[in-house]
């Protein structure tokens, strides 16, 4: 982890937490969406601080929130495809899966599960939970008996660490194997 990142972070970003929750209290309309709202922010702050500090970080916050506000709004107006049903009625050409297509899904997939495999106990339950199963923060934390702190911290590292997987630095990302040899395998649950 980039203690020096962590520390700019929180100093610069974290701060404004108060602020932030009143901004999107204010501007989306969906309650039940503020905690993961707030953590997608974080996140993406996070890993575009990683490659650049912004020069205004309050400012690169308030962006970010509402890029992302606008996106899920964009992402909401789209048809879904069970919604158009048949796309031969409607003479529409879908493209034909090349083997070249495939096999790049399959390796992205592959490259997904591998990040996902190495992931620690805890944090893969609550990304499993939350991304696969869509539970609400809320659910995860009664599921697993933790609080939704617990879980917006365990999401965050989560997202991190498979970033990291997926675009370099694989390298850092913690393996599970040498925690078998420490004793604190499989069967153990690791906390916060």
């Amino acid at each position: 982890m980039n203690e020096s990142l962590d520390a700019w972070f929180a100093g610069e970003i974290l701060v404004h937490e108060q602020a932030l929750m009143y901004y999107l209290r204010r501007c989306w309309p969906q309650r039940d969406e503020l905690h993961d709202l707030r953590q997608e922010i974080y996140v993406r702050v996070y890993e575009a601080a990683g490659k650049t500090l912004p020069t205004t970080p309050k400012s690169f916050l308030f962006a970010t929130a509402r890029h992302l506000m606008a996106d899920r709004v964009r992402r909401s107006r789209v048809v879904s495809i069970e919604a158009v049903g048949d796309f031969e009625s409607l003479n529409v050409l879908v493209d034909e899966i090349t083997p070249e297509r495939w096999f790049g899904g399959r390796q992205i997939l592959k490259r997904l599960a591998e990040a996902f495999d190495l992931l620690p106990d805890r944090c893969r339950q609550v990304v499993w939970l939350r991304r696969v199963e869509e539970l609400s923060q809320k659910e995860v934390a009664m599921r697993l008996g933790i609080s939704e702190k617990t879980v917006e911290k365990q999401i965050a590292k989560g997202m991190r660490l498979i970033a990291k997987h997926f675009y370099g630095g694989g390298a850092e990302t913690p393996s599970r194997a040498p925690q078998a040899e420490n004793g604190h395998g499989h069967g153990q649950q690791q906390t916060d």
